[in-house]
């Protein structure tokens, strides 16, 4: 019988499935389901990406700044920044299908 095994290095291995079934507390931003945080690849992208998520509050950007920080403990992820403001505030890429 052979065993398939689902490599999750990218960020592009988890399907909708997989998001929907993740508990809210494996997001960086729970109550929107944005970024998870479940390997080293997604807590870099989550860092890479903190200044792109819209609709959230300050309140909201220092929770999800912890818990990235968190996450990048747990898999090994350096992280040098101390408060999320450093990640940024609000969105600064252009998104081109908003044009």
């Amino acid at each position: 019988m052979a065993i398939s095994h689902k490599s999750q290095d990218s960020a592009h291995d988890l399907s909708t499935e997989d998001r929907k079934e993740m508990k809210a507390s494996t997001y960086a931003f729970p109550a929107q389901r944005k970024e998870p945080l479940n390997d080293a690849s997604h807590v870099r992208n989550a860092i890479a990406r903190f200044d792109q998520v819209k609709d959230v509050t300050d309140s909201e950007r220092e929770e999800a700044f912890h818990h990235i920080r968190a996450a990048a403990k747990k898999f090994g992820v350096e992280m040098t920044e101390t408060h999320w403001k450093q990640l940024g505030r609000k969105p600064h890429t252009a998104n081109s299908a908003q044009k």
